[in-house]
């Protein structure tokens, strides 16, 4: 395990290569790794995704790709669990302010009748009842739960990461279906059409669609 010193080495190293070769994966994930061992997280965050988008252009079934995913991945996690906790804490404070406001304000005089004091007393319940549900749907972005199926992979199951779609109208994720192709034979694992790797083309709008569902619910970068 490097320590901090070192990956300062490593972060001047990865800044000199990438001023030779602005198109170096490879240099771009280490100076991203790099980033985020010295807790410059924005930034190696934005290495890691370049890197990402290099080594997809270079080859798309290199194992840097998916490493270099793995870690943006946990990068990402980590990064949307700090936010979370933060988002928590103050969700949490701001509430609890909301409630000892709004008991103040139907806060009853010994002197109000009875019949005044239930009528409070039911709008006060009613009220901390729609404060509820509205700090609820604050909540849900944070809240984990299923990944829509049209944002996986047919055959991993997993979250696009790379998608790419065939002739007859099914979407793989790129690296797998490749690799069957190469490995398995060519032909469409589903339909069982004869598939060819120069016949896959990006699905951007799942990719977009995968994009957007990440932004509002970064605990899907989870990948363990």
């Amino acid at each position: 395990m490097l320590i901090l010193r070192e990956w300062a080495k490593v972060e001047d190293d990865c800044r000199k290569a990438i001023q030779l070769d602005k198109t170096s994966a490879k240099g771009h994930y280490m100076l991203g790794l790099a980033l985020m061992q010295r807790k410059e997280h924005a930034e190696g965050i934005r290495e890691l995704e370049k890197a990402l988008d290099l080594g997809r252009g270079a080859d798309p079934k290199s194992n840097i790709v998916d490493e270099i995913w793995q870690e943006l991945a946990k990068a990402k996690y980590l990064e949307w669990e700090h936010a979370s906790t933060k988002r928590s804490w103050e969700l949490q404070n701001l509430k609890e302010a909301c409630e000892i406001a709004l008991k103040q304000k139907y806060s009853l005089d010994d002197y109000e009748t009875e019949g005044f004091v239930d009528e409070a007393s039911a709008t006060l319940i009613d009220q901390l009842k729609t404060l509820e549900s509205v700090f609820q749907i604050a909540q849900d972005a944070d809240t984990l739960q299923e990944v829509p199926d049209y944002l996986c992979c047919k055959i991993t199951l997993d979250l696009f990461r790379d998608p790419v779609i065939t002739p007859s109208g099914l979407t793989y994720e790129r690296s797998v279906i490749m690799e069957h192709i190469s490995k398995v034979g060519k032909f469409d694992p589903i339909t069982r059409e004869a598939l060819d790797e120069d016949q896959l083309i990006p699905n951007l709008a799942i990719k977009e669609a995968v994009q957007a569902f990440l932004s509002k619910h970064g605990w899907a970068y989870r990948t363990d």
